[in-house]
């Protein structure tokens, strides 16, 4: 073969690359790094941490705008919704059959997100029982014999051959429209499905996540589960995490008094780290999330009347905070979007979140997590290849003093912190102290693996590079 040929062969084979390659994030897709199967990464190679919430119950058409800018401004990068509730329900009168009109408002709000940067994680059904006759918010009435559809009940539903072509014919409506659409982060089968009435989750998750993977090759598939809020669910918990085809291990953990489990009525940076470690000792080898977390009234019985209180966002703020510095691939995402991020305007948490992690690699890091608990703080602890990043929380400080004592919080000064088994004790470094409190940043050094903080309230961040 002579140089011509050759020059003509390469310069056809880079030509034919560039035209599947994506160089900007808005064309990327969301997906697993192979540099460290812990974290994520947009599929042209650049960092991707997921800062977000959920988007349930949906925003009204004419709040797309407006919503997307906030999000926009405040570098909220995700959110999730329910495809099946509400307005985003395109199969609402009969069973496949699909309503144009809502497909239109998801396709304009999927076309906001991908101008936004933002990525949409699609939860397909959240119902937990087939009725003739509404009993319960989470019924789904259009399926029942008794209106029409085909099934007698929720096991009809999941464990029939009719019921299963039911479903997969609904994915194969999604697929045709948004397989190829960079904006959707993943395809979220259920939610919370073993609290569906006659399922055997297992079964059906393992079959549904195989298909979810044939007809969305380019986008991530999950499943979820209930609160864990009790120790009897770490073996479901442990089977989920396990599975090949679920791409992301999961949790969601809130602040309710009236849960089983203890750690779920105290301190909400304790509570959220304690579930993302829980997840990270199942060694699946996968990103973890808590995806969804929030303060609920005993026993998930309603919202609860702590946003109220809540004007400066203490809530928020360990949920966003705790979760990724306890080793989590991204922030936690709040429920109550309405309670705890549109009535009190506390969008610009996120942006707080987004500056204390900016410039970071997570998968280039290969962050290892740590915790250092003192009567003065907890020191949630990343320790990476280039930079040791440390959220460094008040231990006197929490929700109730704040919120139900009226305590306000402390100002801390001259608080000496131990970073002696992360940093090498015997040589000076410089530590980059950000407040997300005050939105701002302080150079300090460190002297034999000591570092001494200036005045705070609640929280700081130390980063080391």
């Amino acid at each position: 073969m002579n140089r011509t040929i050759v020059v003509s062969v390469l310069a056809g084979l880079l030509l034919a690359a560039s035209a599947h390659a994506e160089p900007d994030d808005a064309s990327s897709f969301v997906v697993v790094s192979q540099r460290d199967r812990r974290y994520f990464e947009l599929s042209n190679g650049s960092p991707y941490i997921p800062i977000g919430f959920n988007l349930v119950p949906a925003p009204n058409e004419e709040e797309f705008e407006k919503l997307f800018r906030i999000m926009a401004e405040n570098q909220v990068n995700y959110c999730r919704i329910w495809l099946g509730h509400g307005d985003w329900n395109v199969e609402h009168e009969h069973c496949l059959q699909f309503d144009p009109g809502r497909a239109a408002t998801l396709d304009r709000f999927l076309s906001l997100a991908r101008k936004n940067g933002i990525h949409i994680k699609m939860c397909l059904e959240y119902f937990r029982e087939i009725r003739a006759e509404r009993n319960r918010w989470s019924d789904n009435l259009l399926y029942h014999q008794a209106n029409g559809g085909p099934y007698d009940g929720m096991h009809d539903y999941l464990s029939s051959q009719k019921g299963r072509s039911h479903f997969k014919a609904k994915l194969d409506w999604y697929a045709d429209r948004y397989a190829q659409n960079p904006a959707v982060f993943a395809w979220e089968l259920w939610n919370e499905m073993d609290a569906v009435r006659g399922s055997e989750w297992r079964d059906w998750t393992k079959e549904m996540l195989g298909e979810l993977r044939r007809r969305f090759p380019r986008h991530l598939a999950v499943q979820s589960l209930g609160s864990y809020d009790h120790q009897n669910k770490r073996p479901s918990y442990q089977t989920l995490c396990l599975l090949r085809d679920n791409d992301v291990a999961q949790v969601h953990r809130y602040l309710d008094e009236g849960a089983g489990w203890e750690i779920c009525h105290g301190p909400v940076d304790v509570l959220a780290a304690q579930a993302v470690g829980e997840l990270i000792a199942f060694q699946a080898d996968k990103p973890v999330i808590l995806t969804e977390t929030g303060a609920v009234k005993p026993s998930h019985s309603g919202c609860s009347a702590l946003y109220a209180k809540d004007r400066d966002g203490v809530l928020l703020h360990d949920m966003l905070f705790a979760p990724f510095f306890s080793g989590a691939a991204g922030t936690g995402h709040v429920w109550w979007w309405r309670q705890a991020l549109e009535e009190p305007n506390l969008w610009h948490h996120f942006a707080r979140f987004a500056e204390a992690v900016k410039g970071i690699d997570p998968a280039a890091e290969h962050f290892e997590p740590a915790l250092r608990s003192t009567d003065r703080y907890r020191l949630y602890v990343l320790k990476g290849r280039r930079t040791i990043m440390a959220w460094c929380r008040d231990s006197q400080n929490d929700w109730k003093n704040e919120l139900v004592l009226s305590h306000p919080p402390q100002t801390r000064n001259g608080m000496e912190i131990d970073l002696g088994p992360y940093v090498p004790a015997a040589r000076k470094a410089r530590a980059r102290i950000y407040d997300p409190w005050k939105n701002r940043w302080q150079d300090k050094t460190i002297e034999s693996g000591r570092v001494t903080l200036d005045e705070f309230t609640r929280s700081v961040v130390i980063r080391v590079e």
